[in-house]
């Protein structure tokens, strides 16, 4: 491993692009089928119910490995692992775009969920070696706009290419740019993670898949299901037991799985649920402000993901000034300013109706996104900087799972909360039922939001004044 104190900047930059890319590629990928699934279902003549699982299964295999990355960060060497992320996620892809049959295809987008759910973890975690302290802020900024940009894409990018050609055109698109990124890595990407001789905890692995995967599908499919689903009930009860007994194997390990101990660290805990809170609350609006726009304005899907695409650029375009902001102020004074404007702005979309200005729309959740730009990186390297060094591979991989578990759960309360509020309105007017609802919905994440402003006031501020200081006097003692 080269030591990472005299890591070239040079060096250090290629490695930061060849992880951008193969983000971009996992994260862009996750949703570019958003729009395709109706082209599926008629290509495989299967139903809504079948083709749904071209998603679901992406998101539970995903959110099922990412606890397993801590482990391999620390087992296996950073190319070992990209190389291998990177080389499931090429092959899951090309099977994809050759698929014959809907079987096939699904095989292939779990494949896709394997390398991708290793790609973030990784990522982050060689950004926090790679970069001193008083840089993660500007680095974990560039993830920011990955974060924001790849997936808003994704849904415009589908709908135009399934207009002109056919769905297989869009695994087609990304299996190039994948290949490259793994190419250019064998001739540039260098090994700065550290590695220790452990043992992988079969027992564990199955509790973590049992545990997240019950969650995550119980969660995702009570939406459309309805808590009183047989499956949606026994899913959520295996999950909640699993977790349990997991959590529980872990406390007790020396070296356990998935190090749960970082949540004893009061600043990453709180900043992990603030993370949740927001995460859950961006992918809670995506999912049902579409719905609005395609189902009760008669907008396509095309324009429909154009929409977002401004809150896209804005979100990716200061992702990394507040990366820099964060360097030099902490992330409670940028976080406080976020969280106040994603309450505010949330609660704006509470008040749609059906001849609400569309330009109106574009403008709040763009000026939205730039809240949660303030709130989400940041927030994530502040608690990640309040640990040790040694913990920064399980603290990332807990920061994730967790993330896609709050997403998961804070999506499916909201279609429940929407669902109900349409089914109780007393307006006659089927469309005006549905304004209601979605209103219920956009309401429960403003008050999500202000959940986060309020409890972001008990994070402590970062002094980095006498962080100056002390390394000063650690200078002047040696």
């Amino acid at each position: 491993m080269e030591n990472t104190t005299s890591l070239k900047v040079t060096n250090r930059n290629a490695i930061v692009i060849v992880f951008i890319i193969g983000a971009f590629v996992t994260i862009l990928n996750q949703t570019l089928l958003v729009t395709a699934l109706p082209h599926i279902m008629r290509s495989f003549n299967i139903t809504a119910d079948k083709v749904q699982w071209l998603t679901t299964a992406f998101m539970l295999v995903n959110g099922i490995f990412i606890p397993v990355t801590a482990f391999l960060i620390e087992k296996y060497s950073t190319r070992t692992l990209f190389m291998s992320f990177m080389g499931i996620f090429v092959i899951g892809t090309l099977v994809a775009a050759l698929a014959p049959n809907f079987s096939v295809l699904l095989i292939a987008r779990i494949l896709q969920a394997v390398g991708a759910g290793g790609i973030m973890p990784l990522m982050q975690t060689v950004f926090l070696v790679i970069f001193p302290k008083e840089k993660r802020g500007t680095a974990m900024g560039m993830m920011g706009l990955v974060i924001a940009f790849a997936p808003a894409i994704g849904p415009t990018l589908s709908g135009w290419i399934v207009d002109r050609f056919s769905w297989h055109y869009l695994f087609y698109i990304i299996l190039p740019i994948a290949i490259i990124d793994v190419i250019i890595a064998i001739f540039i990407l260098k090994n700065v993670t550290e590695q220790r001789k452990i043992k992988l905890d079969i027992l564990s692995v199955i509790l973590s898949s049992l545990g997240f995967g019950g969650i995550l599908y119980g969660f995702s499919t009570a939406g459309s299901n309805g808590w009183s689903d047989k499956w949606v009930i026994a899913a959520i009860l295996v999950g909640l037991i699993s977790m349990l007994l997991f959590v529980l194997r872990q406390l007790k390990q020396e070296r356990p799985l998935l190090e749960l101990r970082v949540f004893k660290n009061r600043t990453f805990t709180i900043t992990t649920i603030l993370g949740m809170i927001s995460f859950a609350s961006m992918m809670g609006l995506e999912t049902i402000l579409p719905m609005y726009t395609q189902n009760l304005r008669n907008i396509t899907a095309f324009h429909s993901g154009l929409m977002l695409l401004p809150g896209a650029i804005v979100m990716g375009a200061m992702s990394p000034i507040t990366g820099v902001i964060f360097d030099k102020i902490g992330a409670k004074i940028i976080g406080i300013i976020g969280f106040l404007i994603l309450t505010v702005t949330t609660f704006f979309f509470a008040f749609l109706d059906l001849n609400t200005s569309l330009t109106f729309i574009i403008i709040v959740y763009a000026i939205r996104m730039a809240g949660i730009s303030m709130v989400m990186m940041p927030l994530i390297t502040a608690g990640i900087n309040a640990l040790p060094s040694n913990l920064i591979a399980h603290a990332t991989a807990v920061n994730n799972t967790f993330r896609q578990v709050a997403a998961s759960i804070g999506t499916a309360v909201l279609i429940t909360v929407m669902t109900n509020a349409a089914k109780n309105s007393t307006s006659k007017n089927p469309l005006n039922a549905m304004v209601t609802g979605m209103d219920a919905a956009f309401l429960g994440a403003a008050i999500l939001a202000c959940a986060g402003l309020v409890l972001i006031f008990a994070l402590k501020q970062e002094n980095k004044n006498k962080e100056v200081k002390d390394a000063v006097e650690e200078i002047k003692v040696g």
